[in-house]
C-alpha cells in the first residue's frame, strides 16, 4: 500500500505585543525615523504586527502553536516522532531551535532539527517531513515556522523594520493512506545572497559584520513573482493539476503587492487567496502557517478542497506545496 501525509491538526502563535502602523510610526519618531500609516499601508498592505518580549524566543512562540496543532490533531507530544523547526532566528547558534522546543515540550527522544531557508523555510520543512513520511522514517511529525525577527531589523532603516513581525505556526503531519500532499517543488540560487541577507556572524564571541536585516525591495519583488508562479506550476504540473483546481491559494505573508501578481498569474481571483499579513506583517517562516491556520479557524478552508502553499527567501529560496485538505 503506498503510503501519503495529510495535515491533520494546525496552530499558531502571536506574541501579545501588537504594533500598529501608528504605533511603529510613533516610536520611530523619536528615532528621528519618518513614517505613517498610509505610507506602510499603500506599499506592503500591512497594518499592524507582533513583537516578542526581550525574554521570549522563537522557541516559546513555536512551543504554543504546536500545542494548538497537537490539540487540534487529537495528539499527544509524545505520539510525536519527527520535529522539524522552520527558523532564521534560532534561541541560540546550537543547539538546534527544535531540540530546544522538543525538550519544552516533552516529546524528547525523536529526531529534531532545524531548517534554514528564511521565508521558504516552512515550504522546506514541509516538503522534507512529507518525504520522511512517505519512506517510512516518521510516522507522525510537527512542522513549525517560528521567528522573532524583531530582534535582527534595523529600526533606522524604514523600508525594512516596517515589514516584519514575530510569531509561530505549526502543523502536525501524518501518515495516512489517502493523498494529502500531492507534490512539491523547491529551489535555491546563492548567486542572489546579496539582495536580502544579515551578514553578521559570532566570532571569538564577538559579532562581526552587520547583524541587521539588508534588503534590496526591488530586486526581491522582481524575482519573487517570477519564481513563486514557476514553482507553483511546476508543483501543479507534478500531480496533474491546473490553476483552474486551485481553491485556495496561501502564499508567504510578505507583501499584499507580491501576492496580488502571484494571483493575477494564477489566474485566480483575490477571492481565493488567505491575506494575513495586514494583521502581522512578514513574519518569515511562520508566514504560511499562521495563514494556513487562520484559514482553516475560520471555516474558510474545507475538507476536500486543494490548496497551493508558496513561499520565497533570503538565500535566495523559493518552493510550493500542493495538497489535498
Amino acid at each position: 500500500m503506498k503510503l501519503y501525509s495529510r495535515i491533520t491538526g494546525t496552530g499558531s502563535y502571536l506574541p501579545p505585543r501588537r504594533l500598529s502602523n501608528a504605533d511603529l510610526a510613533a516610536e520611530l519618531a523619536t528615532q528621528g525615523i519618518e513614517t505613517s500609516d498610509d505610507w506602510i499601508v499603500e506599499r506592503t498592505g500591512i497594518r499592524a504586527r507582533h513583537f516578542a518580549a526581550p525574554e521570549v524566543c522563537s522557541s516559546d512562540l513555536g512551543l504554543e502553536a504546536a500545542r494548538q496543532a497537537l490539540q487540534a490533531a487529537g495528539v499527544k507530544a509524545q505520539d510525536i516522532d519527527l520535529i522539524i523547526v522552520a527558523t532564521s532566528t534560532p534561541d541560540m547558534v546550537f543547539p538546534s531551535t527544535a531540540c530546544i522546543l522538543q525538550d519544552k515540550l516533552g516529546a524528547n527522544g525523536c529526531p529534531a532539527f532545524d531548517v534554514q531557508a528564511v521565508c521558504s523555510g516552512f515550504i522546506y520543512a514541509l516538503s522534507i517531513a512529507d518525504a520522511m513520511i512517505k519512506t517510512g522514517a516518521a510516522s507522525r511529525a510537527l512542522v513549525i515556522g517560528a521567528e522573532v525577527f524583531s530582534r535582527i531589523l534595523n529600526f533606522n532603516d524604514r523600508s525594512t523594520c516596517v515589514l516584519f513581525g514575530d510569531g509561530a505556526g505549526a502543523v502536525v503531519l501524518e501518515a495516512s493512506d489517502t493523498p494529502g500532499i500531492l507534490a512539491s517543488d523547491l529551489h535555491a540560487d546563492g548567486k542572489h545572497v546579496g539582495i536580502l541577507c544579515v551578514p553578521g556572524h559570532v566570532s571569538g564571541g564577538n559579532v562581526l559584520g552587520q547583524a541587521l536585516l539588508q534588503m534590496d525591495g526591488q530586486a526581491v519583488f522582481k524575482l519573487a513573482v517570477g519564481v513563486l508562479d514557476a514553482a507553483a506550476r511546476a508543483a501543479l504540473a507534478k500531480a496533474g493539476k491546473t490553476e483552474a483546481d486551485i481553491d485556495w491559494l496561501i502564499p508567504h505573508q510578505a507583501n499584499l503587492r507580491i501576492m496580488q501578481s502571484s494571483a493575477r498569474k494564477l489566474k485566480l481571483p483575490m477571492e481565493k487567496v488567505i491575506v494575513t499579513v495586514d494583521q502581522h506583517g512578514n513574519t518569515s517562516a511562520a508566514s504560511i502557517p499562521l495563514a494556513l491556520d487562520a484559514a482553516v479557524r475560520s471555516g474558510k478552508v474545507k475538507a476536500g478542497e486543494l490548496l497551493l502553499l508558496e513561499g520565497v527567501g533570503g538565500g535566495f529560496t523559493w518552493g510550493a506545496v500542493l495538497l489535498n485538505w
